[in-house]
């Protein structure tokens, strides 16, 4: 498979972790500390992911490091943002 059929995967696995520990942060009283649990949760689907489904090592290596775990801390800083009404 070609580079280009990946992208999707990445991104999607990306916006769901982005997604999950923003919704965590908003939602929870320890706020990082939530967005890294959920970061840590889809850190163990993607190694599951990886170890299950057929991919090239640098698809698993670029997914596992860049997705998840930085996706997390984003998310979690981005929920922990006071808004300035």
């Amino acid at each position: 498979m070609e580079p280009k059929h990946f992208v999707f995967p990445f991104l999607a696995h990306a916006i769901g972790t982005l997604a999950g520990a923003f919704l965590a942060a908003r939602l929870s009283v320890s706020k990082m500390r939530s967005a890294f649990i959920v970061g840590g949760f889809f850190l163990l689907g993607g190694i599951a992911n990886t170890m299950m489904l057929p991919s090239p090592v640098w698809f698993s290596i670029t997914d596992l490091v860049g997705a998840y775990l930085p996706m997390a801390w984003l998310g979690g800083k981005a929920g922990t943002q006071t808004s300035a009404a």
